[in-house]
């Protein structure tokens, strides 16, 4: 049987998993290497310097700084992507006629300009980013990362439609294949889960001592989502509530001190915040942005007990089933005090782990992906 080796092109490098996006690419670069496929990847740098994790699971690394500055915003082209626009990619491309995977918008400049016309090319699609961008905007106070957020989400919008009607995409969420389904009238995309470090929900029985919300505290609708908790939930129940992430703004800071039952963890290690999605009775995740999987709820899901969320944190995931849905202040606070005494069971996790399984499965998931590379080889 003839080698199947893959290009992957990611937009940061994926190691280490503790965030968003590189956690997706690096279970999938793993159940990849699993299969026997050779892979051959590619990652910008800025911020996350070169891993020799990655040489375990890749035949070959490489790394390509990211042009940030001035210089390289366009006025055409999204930022996230002219800054990666790399003429030595291309070049290591070029060597040979293998597969490539884009991991998200941002590692799609070639696909966009034809330079992959004659090859296997698939397109992740992480988000809708034009969605995403104008959410950042729309939360956003400083005026000059506002203009940014929604001069980007103008540019992505465009970009987004013009790589709809010509390549094939495989999407992190049904929301997003709805949305370029009938906002670009994309006819070649297809829903591709998660690829996820866990295998099985491990909720402990029982019941937890306070509530929980995690999430990256320095992007802001994250740090809206915990003042909002504690300024219109919170500040009527008397019930422990801690707030953890990275990063969190001295104002949160002072708001999640306020009062005796509530607090603020700062950038907790990856076994704190194991061990607090744990220990809580209920992971509370609302969400001010519909677009792409909530990451965080997954890891709540297989780590935790009850988990509350409204409509948004949930569309498109096929996880409402799984979660208690409040919308406004009222609703929340109902629905915590319910499920704060209610003990979390062993057939609810038993549920838990079936649904899961249906769709984030990396096995199944690496089938698919396989199918899309090698099906006529």
């Amino acid at each position: 049987m003839a080698e199947k080796h893959l290009h992957i092109i990611t937009h940061d490098v994926p190691w280490p998993a503790d965030f968003g996006g590189v956690i997706d690419q690096f279970y999938k670069i793993k159940t990849l290497y699993q299969y026997g496929v050779k892979i051959h990847l590619h990652c910008f740098v800025n911020k996350r310097p070169p891993q020799d994790e990655l040489k375990k699971y890749c035949e070959t690394v490489s790394y390509y700084k990211r042009h940030t500055g001035i210089r390289h915003f366009s006025f055409s082209i999204p930022y996230i992507v002219s800054s990666r626009k790399n003429n030595e990619l291309l070049k290591n491309l070029s060597k040979d006629n293998y597969p490539v995977l884009m991991e998200a918008i941002h590692s799609s400049y070639y696909l966009y300009a034809g330079e992959l016309t004659n090859r296997i090319a698939l397109l992740r699609l992480h988000n809708a980013e034009f969605e995403y961008y104008h959410h950042l905007a729309m939360h956003e106070k400083n005026i000059f990362k506002k203009y940014y957020y929604n001069h980007e989400s103008r540019l992505l919008k465009k970009y987004e439609k013009k790589l709809a009607e010509k390549v094939q995409i495989a999407a992190l969420s049904g929301q997003d294949v709805e949305v370029y389904q009938h906002l670009f009238k994309a006819i070649n995309i297809i829903h591709l889960p998660l690829f996820l470090p866990y295998l099985y929900a491990a909720g402990k029985e029982g019941i937890g001592c306070f509530c929980l919300y995690h999430g990256n505290l320095a992007i802001n609708e994250n740090e809206e989502a915990a003042i909002w908790l504690l300024q219109n939930v919170f500040n009527d129940i008397k019930i422990p509530f801690v707030i953890t992430g990275k990063n969190p703004s001295q104002k949160l800071e002072f708001l999640a001190h306020q009062q005796p039952h509530t607090c603020l963890v700062a950038n907790p290690s990856d076994k704190e915040l194991h061990d607090m999605i744990a220990k809580a009775q209920i992971n509370i995740l609302p969400s001010f942005n519909n677009t792409g999987i909530k990451l965080k709820l997954l890891n709540a899901l297989y780590n935790g007990r009850h988990c509350l969320v409204n409509k948004a944190g949930v569309e498109g995931s096929g996880l409402n089933r799984l979660c208690a849905i409040a919308e406004d202040a009222d609703d929340f606070k109902t629905a915590i005090q319910y499920l704060y005494a209610i003990p979390y069971t062993n057939e609810e996790n038993e549920k838990r782990q079936f649904l899961l399984q249906q769709l984030y499965n990396n096995q199944k998931n690496a089938d698919k992906l396989i199918e899309i590379f090698w099906s006529d080889k």
